[in-house]
């Protein structure tokens, strides 16, 4: 599996190219803010003919240059209806302080073409299987989205639902401690330690790794380990 990954926009939110080899289709995962051009340079770079566009969450730092994007190429883009209204309103999901950062105003769109993602599924794009968890709690729609590896193991594009040392924040609108701590529990820990974490922020990580020193997962039993995590 081809993994091409960089940050964009103002909040350095991770977008991922996945193709099985170089030269072959690939999914776009989280199109932010100003990505079109470095998408455009990675595919060109690399070989790549995209086929999807996928949506870990609806916050526009994941998901701005998405339309641009789908568009551009004809392609479709995936989301969780629950978070499909931050296409057209991005700031239904943003704090008060990052709206006035862009002055009360932020425009988008949607796509030509919108998918809803459904829990359990998996999507079968661009010669990949994705596995689709819904993952509730940095947002109503987070999701997850895990893959087999060639070489063995698997990998989670996890969004801003964990990160290594931390988790997404839960203090914006749609967000909860309660339901993040519940997606923690059933829908993470129970995967295989080996399983690389690719984050919507920051650095890579593993299961693991996250088990045995995130202090979000270490506390899930107590209720005095509920800070506000990170993300937009």
């Amino acid at each position: 599996m081809l993994v091409v990954g960089f940050p964009t926009g103002v909040f350095q939110a991770n977008c991922y190219l996945v193709a099985p080899a170089e030269g072959e289709a690939c999914v776009i995962i989280d199109p932010g803010q100003d990505a079109v051009e470095p998408i455009a340079e990675a595919m060109r770079k690399h070989r790549l003919s995209p086929v999807a566009a996928l949506l870990t969450h609806g916050h526009f730092d994941h998901a701005f240059s998405v339309a641009p994007v789908c568009d551009g190429d004809d392609i479709p883009a995936w989301i969780h209806p629950d978070d499909r209204g931050m296409l057209t309103d991005p700031l239904q999901g943003i704090s008060l302080g990052s709206a006035e950062f862009f002055g009360g105003k932020l425009e988008m769109r949607e796509p030509k073409e919108v998918r809803e993602l459904v829990d359990g599924e998996a999507l079968d794009l661009a010669g990949l299987t994705l596995t689709v968890q819904h993952t509730p709690g940095h947002t109503r729609g987070s999701v997850v989205f895990g893959s087999e590896l060639d070489e063995g193991g698997r990998v989670l594009f996890a969004g801003d639902t964990l990160f290594a040392g931390s988790i997404g924040r839960t203090d914006l609108p749609g967000g909860d401690m309660r339901t993040m701590t519940n997606t923690l529990r059933t829908k993470l820990l129970p995967l295989p330690d080996e399983t690389v974490v690719l984050p919507g922020h920051g650095p890579s990580t593993t299961i693991g790794r996250e088990r045995a020193s995130n202090p979000f997962l270490l506390g899930l039993d107590d209720p005095s380990a509920t800070g506000p995590g990170r993300g937009l």
